[in-house]
This record gives structure tokens, C-alpha cells and sequence, in this order.
């Protein structure tokens, strides 16, 4: 039994059912991926409504304490979800509000209608999967599920035309016409006052947005990419390749040349600081091979080490915090050595940028192994609370659930996610937090001849105590926000409230849309249209020793960290599996068709979902067969 639909849960959930283990997914939330999660517009206001209400959500279900016999005990879960605090939100734009006002697109209610002022309910716009098939577009097209290739290059499409299974697979060709063909019409329109964006048009293009509560990308070279590759989840989902890192110094904001050919046609960099730079970072692939060159600096801080390396501080600026992506007192030598080195070996595989981003948002990812624990028997309970556990006296494992209903539910294994647990169960923790804003604004933080950018920018931090800054940009190709616009994620560990952390970048990033400012042309920075901001529980460093009298078949999942990348989930994951399900393999492919055999008649469900799909034409599509091959050198 597996209590919340996290990324890490759900990664174990899908491993478990591929494995044989019989599943079931239950969660008191109304959308998948908890705090992974990502929602439309309306759907982060009804999110957003909720936790300012901050209800009971157990309140009317029976008393559990009657349920238990008297060779058992409870350990009683959490009614609310304490994990979001200090929320805030904040809209710029033009607020020309009507009471007809509505999404476009949105799925009918049954409920008395509600107006654009007002939240929807989360439960009708909260990135479901079958809910989403109406803001599919035309430009995705359809095709058939591949089987496992042998080249794991090609298990991973990195483009804006690929297999996403049952989504598209559901959604006909007027249906997809008609949600397309609507915005489009109205982009046109609105073309000559583009910059002109109102609230009543983020509203009614909301189905647009995707907004993710956690912000993070995937680094092409990542244990997420591998596990997503090696267990053809893959087919799920859809990529886009960052393409540009960003670097904010002396108060402007520039792009940092990465690649071989990017340092060359580099025009920031003299040919001297060419050629420095090259060497360094030739030196940090095999550093390694050559201990003497750093052994004498290893208890200095890297960015103390990179001085005495002969870089010029422009330089020593890219390297700290572009690429190793720490602070000037975050990491050691070896630590800046080795996140140096990642960064450069995940260049090449996918782009010229190590990171990889998923259409339609973070959220996609927990839903991807959600659908493959599906496939394999694995049975989902949205809007479903768990009240307690029951434990043996006898044995002091965990035996069973009870659910809102009363009703008990046995299993062997229970894995719960940190912010379910009770405050008595949780005493002795001490959390971290972090800090999150999410904006919505006209343009870009660096104009360039395209508008479809996507970057990634650390801003340092300047007063001892707080820290870096990380910033990721998001324009309307990665299916985030409506054209004309970008999603903008700020993410930083928290020293104060989220808005006291993050504020202070925003004013230097972005301005306050104002009506006294749309005919100004020469304002340079971009404007601010919306704003939230909001602290999140991490729990990612809390060890199992500090809850109180946890079952051993109890096992507990945290929730997003503040990393960039997705390690820390897939690791977690990883280890959980081997305690419940020892000697076996973590996530291993499905079979091919050709390899399934059937006994009996036909009627027998197939054993994997590829055996009922079409198998792909043997040739790969021209729009994603650009992928370079592993073995080419990192760049």
C-alpha cells in the first residue's frame, strides 16, 4: 500500500508492480504528484485556495479508534498538509475582470458555475491525465508506440514531436483541432497588443499554463534519464533541451558558452580566456588522472581553488556558478571538481546544454510511472484518505490501514510520504524549507532574434547567510504558459519567508507591469504580470531514526529537495525497493510483444502495454532522430 503519489513513490510503485507485487496507490489529493505536482492556472488557484482554507480533510469520516482490536495499536496520520507556508500572491497585470469570463477549453461542471474570480475546483483542472487531452495540440503528432530499442539513444525522444501513449491516444483529431484552432485565432487578434497581456487573458488561457509547485530539470546524464530510458517509461513523456545558460553579473544578465563551439563563437571572451577556459575545463574531465594538480588545494573552498588556477574572474564567475552551480563558500575543491564534471559530460548527449526539461511540466514525471504501475496491475485511489495504521502488538509490524470509510485494508508493506505522518509521530524532526516563487511575465530576462528560449540562471547570493538563487525560465514551446508569455520558477534554500529570500531577485530580473509603462518600449527588463510565492517543506535529509516508533515494514519517502536535478528521488527510490523487494531488479523493461506468450485463447490481459499497441514503423521519425550517440565526446 502506498499512501501519497509522489515522484519517489510513484518510481517505487511502478517497480513493485513490474516486479509482481500487487499495488494500491491512495491519496486524499485529487490530482497525482502531490507536491511534484503541476496545475493550470485555475488549478494552482484552487491548489492555492485549499491550503489557504487548510481543511480538515477527514473531519466527517468515522471514528477509527473503534476499529481497533485489542492486540493492535494506531498510529494516527496527519488530517492536513502542513508542508506549504507563508503563501503569497501577487497580479501586476490589468485586472479588467468580467463575471463571463471563463477558461477556455475547461471541462463542464456539474456544480453551480463558478467565475473567473473565484477558484475552480482542483479536482476538474489539475493536469489529470484524461483531463488533459483537450489542451493537446495539432503540432504533437500522433504516432504509434515504439518497442524497447536497442539503443538506449532512441528510447528517449528529445523534441516537440513524440510518443506520449495514452494520452494522445485518446484525443481524436477534431477534438485536437478545435483546442488549437481557438488561441490561435485569438493570438492573431491580439498580435498588434501583444504586450498587453490582462488578467482576464491569463484566465481564459489558463489550460495553457502547467505550473509546476517544484521546479527542477533533468541532467541528460542523470539517474532519472537512466532509469526513464532502461525501463521504457520513456515513452511517456516529452523533452525539450535547455538552451542556454544564463549568468547574472554586474548587475546584467549573460549567456554562458559552454560547449567547445560555443566558447569559440563566444564574443564575451577574449582568445586568451578562450583558450584558459578550454584548458580548465579539459583538466576537469580527467582530474581524476591527475591528483597533483588539486591534492595540495583539497580543504580549500573550489572557489578559492579556481584562483589559483589562472582564470580571470570573469571566468572564475562562469565556472562557480554556471556550471558547478555553487556558491563561493558551498562547496570544497573535490565537490566543484566533481559537479564540474558532470555538467560537462551531460553536454552533447541531447543538445548543447547538459539539461533536459518535460513538456507539459515537472508533474508529468510522477503520472509517467503512475501509468506503468497501471500497466502492470497497479490500482489508483485519488480524493481517498488514510486515517491510520494499525501495528500488531505482538510482532510491532504494521498489518493494515484504515481508510475514510472505516474500512480496513490489509498489506505487508506500507510506504508513506513524510507529510503524512502526525505531529507526534515527527517531534524530534527538524525540517529544512524552501523557498519558491512562481511569475508569470512578457519576455524574456535575455532578449534574443528567438522568443522560445528556455534557461537556466544563477543569481549568487550577497549577504552571509542566504544563498544562490536559481532561476529557470520557461517560454510556450515547453507547454507551460500561453504564447506571449513566460513561466518563470525562482528557487533558493530558505533563510526566511520565500518572498523575503526571493523579492530582492525578482526587482532586479523583472518590473511591475503598470498601464503607465505598456508604451514605453526602452524599458529593458521584462514585466512582472503575476506573482506567488511560497515555502515548502524539505524533508529530504531527515533521517528514518528521528520519527517515533515506526513499524519496520513502514517505510517513508520525503518530498522535492532543493537540487536541481532528481538524484536524490531515484536514489531514495532505488534503496526502498531493495528493502521490500531484495534481489530483484529495479525497473526493468517490458517485454517486447513478439515475447509474450498467451495461454489459452486471446482473451487473456496482455502483460504489458506495448502489446497492445502498434508497433512503430522501423524507421525513426526525422523530427526526433537527431540524438547523438553516447559514445561521441562531451564537448
Amino acid at each position: 500500500v502506498y499512501v501519497f503519489i509522489g515522484l519517489p513513490e510513484s518510481i517505487i510503485a511502478a517497480a513493485c508492480s513490474r516486479s509482481g507485487q500487487r499495488v494500491l496507490h491512495v491519496d486524499s489529493r485529487s490530482y497525482y504528484g502531490g507536491n511534484w505536482a503541476s496545475f493550470s492556472f485555475s488549478g494552482l488557484l484552487s491548489w492555492l485556495k485549499e491550503h489557504q482554507e487548510n481543511t480538515d480533510i477527514v473531519n466527517e469520516c468515522p471514528a477509527w479508534q473503534e476499529k481497533i482490536l485489542e492486540n493492535e495499536e494506531a498510529i494516527a496520520l496527519s488530517r492536513t498538509d502542513k508542508t506549504i507556508q507563508h503563501v503569497e500572491v501577487f497580479c501586476y497585470a490589468s485586472q479588467d475582470l468580467h463575471e463571463d469570463v471563463e477558461e477556455a477549453g475547461a471541462l463542464q461542471k456539474n456544480h453551480a458555475s463558478v467565475t473567473s474570480v473565484n477558484c475552480t475546483e482542483a479536482a476538474d483542472s489539475a493536469c489529470l491525465p484524461i483531463e488533459d487531452e483537450s489542451l493537446r495540440t495539432t503540432s504533437c503528432e500522433i504516432l504509434a508506440e515504439q518497442t524497447p530499442s536497442s539503443d538506449p539513444e532512441r528510447a528517449l525522444e528529445v523534441n516537440d514531436v513524440q510518443v506520449t501513449g495514452e494520452k494522445e491516444n485518446h484525443c481524436d483529431d477534431n477534438t485536437c483541432e478545435t483546442s488549437e484552432n481557438v488561441p490561435v485565432a485569438e493570438d492573431t487578434a491580439e498580435q498588434p497588443k501583444k504586450n498587453r497581456i490582462t488578467y482576464s487573458q491569463i484566465i481564459k488561457e489558463g489550460r495553457r499554463f502547467n505550473i509546476d509547485l517544484v521546479s527542477k530539470l533533468l541532467y541528460s546524464r542523470g539517474l532519472l534519464i537512466d532509469l526513464l530510458i532502461k525501463s521504457n517509461v520513456s515513452r511517456y513523456a516529452e523533452f525539450k533541451n535547455i538552451t542556454r545558460i544564463l549568468a547574472f553579473r554586474e548587475g546584467r544578465v549573460k549567456q554562458v558558452p559552454c560547449s567547445r563551439a560555443d566558447v569559440f563563437n563566444s564574443k564575451q571572451l577574449t582568445m586568451v580566456e578562450k583558450r584558459m577556459l578550454m584548458k580548465f575545463l579539459t583538466f576537469c574531465m580527467e582530474y581524476e588522472e591527475h591528483p597533483d594538480e588539486y591534492k595540495a588545494y583539497e580543504e580549500i573552498k573550489f572557489s578559492e581553488y579556481l584562483k589559483t588556477q589562472k582564470l580571470t574572474p570573469n571566468l572564475q564567475y562562469f565556472v562557480l556558478h554556471s556550471m558547478a552551480m555553487t556558491s563561493e563558500t558551498g562547496s570544497s575543491t573535490i565537490d566543484g571538481l566533481k559537479a564540474t564534471k558532470n555538467f560537462l559530460q551531460c553536454l552533447g548527449r541531447y543538445g548543447n546544454t547538459p539539461f533536459l526539461f518535460p513538456l507539459y511540466g515537472q508533474g508529468e514525471l510522477p503520472q509517467c510511472f503512475c501509468r506503468m504501475c497501471a500497466v502492470f496491475g497497479g490500482i489508483y485511489c485519488l480524493r481517498h484518505s488514510v486515517q491510520c495504521l494499525v501495528v500488531d502488538k505482538e510482532s510491532g509490524k504494521c498489518k493494515a490501514i484504515i481508510d475514510q470509510y472505516g474500512q480496513r485494508i490489509i498489506s505487508k508493506h506500507f510506504l508513506v510520504e513524510d507529510s503524512y505522518l502526525s505531529e507526534n509521530t515527527c517531534s524530534h524532526v527538524q525540517y529544512r524549507q524552501i523557498s519558491r516563487a512562481v511569475l508569470i511575465t512578457d519576455r524574456s530576462v535575455l532578449k534574443t532574434d528567438s522568443d522560445q528560449q528556455i534557461s537556466i540562471l544563477t543569481v549568487p547570493a550577497e549577504e552571509p547567510g542566504t544563498f544562490a538563487v536559481r532561476v529557470i525560465e520557461l517560454c510556450s514551446s515547453t507547454m507551460t504558459c500561453m504564447k506571449g508569455s513566460y513561466l518563470v520558477h525562482l528557487t533558493c534554500t530558505s533563510s526566511k519567508t520565500a518572498r523575503e529570500d526571493l523579492e530582492p531577485v525578482v526587482q532586479k530580473l523583472f518590473t511591475p507591469y503598470t498601464e503607465t509603462e505598456i508604451e514605453n518600449e526602452e524599458i529593458e527588463k521584462p514585466r512582472l504580470l503575476w506573482g506567488l510565492y511560497f515555502n515548502m517543506r524539505d524533508s529530504s535529509d531527515v533521517s528514518r531514526n528521528s520519527y517515533n516508533d515506526l513499524p519496520s515494514n513502514v517505510y517513508v519517502c520525503s518530498g522535492p529537495d532543493c537540487a536541481l536535478g532528481n538524484d536524490n528521488a531515484v536514489k531514495q527510490a532505488e534503496a526502498l525497493f531493495q528493502q521490500i523487494c531484495p534481489n530483484e531488479d529495479f525497473c526493468p523493461p517490458p517485454p517486447n510483444p513478439e515475447d509474450i506468450i498467451l495461454d489459452g485463447d486471446n482473451l487473456q490481459p496482455e502483460a504489458s502495454e506495448s502489446s497492445a499497441l502498434p508497433e512503430a514503423n522501423s524507421e525513426t521519425p526525422k523530427e526526433s532522430s537527431n540524438l547523438k550517440n553516447p559514445e561521441e565526446p562531451s564537448k
